[in-house]
């Protein structure tokens, strides 16, 4: 017997699904491609230097065990200006540029993660959804987080249905202070270090006008002791810009980065 989402997904014709390497998306993905078959979904993956390797690497690596007909496209945000000044709604210009991108690939649908929680949060990306007539099955659905991670666990997604939020390495930048490479590179890699290290729940490296601010879940933060003492190896994978700004350790605040009016 189907359900609310295969009822949503099995009246669409051909799909193109917009994946970045969460649970949301790679959920969506699977459930999809094992109803109507790769003929009828594509699956596309955006990389840059916003999206953190271990995304691209999961994706590439699901495409391959799922039969998925994957597209890795570069959807060329860093080209855009406005994307670049890191204004509080930049998630708007980052969408558009995607499904700009998936759009002019075909004219088939474009799907998204989106879930009902998303609903209540900031998202000025699904502003840009809109532009593009995005449609978002787990909402139709009437699906929650809780409910995404529900069916990744039932369609043996393993650990990927446990998988914690990971918004894309731009989020970290306090609005306003220009978007970088060479700084989100030096996010990934405190990042990648603080979760050898620490094994963290959560982690965040933001950058603000402050300066340089760790976000750890409660039990990693009091664990964090000789690394909120000594900062070095921190601030050796810093650009040089940045080696000299203060480094603290803070409790993990969801959308902490966002500065100023939410249009």
């Amino acid at each position: 017997m189907r359900d609310a989402l295969e009822d949503v997904l099995s009246s669409l014709g051909e799909v193109s699904i917009a994946v970045s390497g969460g649970v949301d998306s790679v959920t969506l993905a699977t459930i999809a491609n094992r109803l109507n078959g790769p003929d009828r979904v594509a699956i596309v993956h955006a990389v840059s230097p916003a999206v953190p390797p271990e995304a691209t690497e999961r994706v590439r690596a699901l495409a391959a065990s799922e039969s998925w007909d994957l597209r890795i496209i570069d959807a060329g945000e860093f080209g855009d200006a406005d994307y670049l000044k890191n204004p509080v709604n930049r998630c708007f210009f980052c969408k558009g540029n995607l499904y700009g991108a998936i759009a002019a690939l075909s004219d088939r649908q474009i799907l998204s993660g989106t879930n009902l929680d998303d609903l209540g949060e900031y998202r000025p990306g699904l502003d840009a959804a809109k532009n593009f007539s995005v449609r978002h099955p787990f909402v139709e659905a009437g699906i929650d987080k809780k409910g995404v991670r529900e069916r990744a666990r039932l369609a043996g997604l393993g650990m990927i249905s446990e998988l914690p939020a990971s918004p894309c390495l731009s989020s970290r930048i306090e609005t306003s202070i220009a978007i970088r490479q060479d700084v989100l590179a030096a996010v990934h890699r405190i990042e990648s270090f603080l979760t050898k290290t620490l094994d963290p729940k959560t982690v965040r490296c933001r950058v603000r006008r402050s300066g340089i601010v760790v976000e750890l879940d409660p039990d990693a933060l009091s664990r964090a002791g000789t690394l909120a003492a000594n900062g070095d190896a921190l601030r050796d994978l810093l650009p040089d810009a940045y080696k000299g700004q203060p480094l603290s350790f803070e409790q993990y605040r969801n959308g902490s980065a966002f500065v100023g009016a939410r249009p």
